[in-house]
């Protein structure tokens, strides 16, 4: 299983928080790449329910860490 920026990117606008199944069906109801479903399959399914991508992909990259200030714009 493996995640990049453009794959998680896929899941931004998920009906979180979702369970694992959701986020599948999600991700296939959205045309999303076939890599962004077999790796939310590969996920251990304990049940749990999954607050933001922040909880898949815990290195996913926030607002936060771009230098972007949007006050000046």
């Amino acid at each position: 299983m493996y995640w990049t920026l453009e794959l998680a990117s896929k899941l931004e606008d998920a009906p979180w928080p979702a369970t694992k199944d959701e986020l599948i069906d999600y991700a296939m109801r959205s045309g999303a790449p076939m890599e962004v479903i077999e790796n939310l399959q590969e996920m251990e399914d304990e049940g749990e329910i999954y607050e933001s991508i922040e909880d898949i992909w815990p290195d996913y990259p926030s607002k936060e860490d771009f230098f972007f200030n949007e006050d000046e714009y």
